[in-house]
């Protein structure tokens, strides 16, 4: 991966690439206002929606954006059922919580970037779409050691532009295939319903360290399990490693 710096790069342009533009702001629209089963295919210019199909290989994305009061139970959950996935953090929030960021890489989770003010990256020029990737990886870098190179744009707002900032800074932008809207629902029901339905392999599974998460994440871990499904980081669903 190239050298991060908060300097302002040169953003390759693609003349040509006017129809994947199209494209990508269509996908990009559907998949914030969607929800659940969003557009299935693997990578759309550099976006992923999901991994790949043909593997079992299922992940439980969780972004980081506020509190810490349902954080231990479900990491004690993660460790009990024996799953590692991906943690999306942000910057703001890894300022403040240095000790759980540790934690949950301590416990063997992948940890991605979600931006450090968590602003719609489709209203921000260059410099604002570097900024807050590069800031929130050096607060990562500095206090794991760990070179992030997965990027979950805030809201799921992107552009092309965002896109080819993080592909510059060595960043793959990740959305998702499923959303269980756990922020604004607090139905455990629900949130399990949204998470396990028509699943398959390669599925991108947005959650939030909630209290109804919390309650009704060991069932969506014995579905997924129960099925034939691995349960892993993004990384690896994506086919990264």
């Amino acid at each position: 991966m190239r050298k991060i710096h908060f300097g302002v790069i040169k953003v390759r342009r693609w003349a040509s690439n006017l129809a994947i533009a199209l494209i990508i702001a269509v996908v990009g629209g559907f998949a914030i206002f969607a929800g659940v089963n969003v557009v299935p295919t693997t990578s759309v210019s550099g976006v992923y929606y999901n991994g790949d199909t043909t593997k079992n290989n299922v992940s439980l994305m969780i972004n980081v954006y506020w509190g810490t009061e349902y954080l231990d139970a479900m990491l004690d959950i993660l460790n009990e059922k024996n799953v590692k996935t991906t943690f999306f953090i942000g910057g703001t929030w890894a300022v403040l919580n240095e000790e759980y960021l540790q934690k949950i890489y301590d416990a063997g989770n992948e940890i991605a970037n979600h931006g450090y003010h968590h602003k719609d990256h489709d209203k921000l020029d260059e410099q604002g779409n570097i900024e807050e990737i590069t800031t929130t990886h050096t607060i990562v870098k500095e206090l794991l050691g760990v070179d992030m190179n997965l990027f979950a744009p805030p809201s799921g707002a992107y552009d092309k532009l965002t896109v080819s900032c993080a592909q510059e800074l060595g960043y793959h932008t990740i959305m998702w295939t499923r959303d269980t809207i756990d922020w604004r629902d607090h139905d455990a029901n629900l949130i399990y319903q949204r998470a396990i339905k028509n699943a398959k392999g390669g599925d991108l599974i947005l959650m939030h360290p909630t209290e109804a998460t919390v309650e009704v994440l060991p069932k969506i871990i014995d579905y997924f399990q129960q099925n034939n499904f691995n349960l892993t980081t993004v990384s690896q669903t994506i086919g990264l490693v």
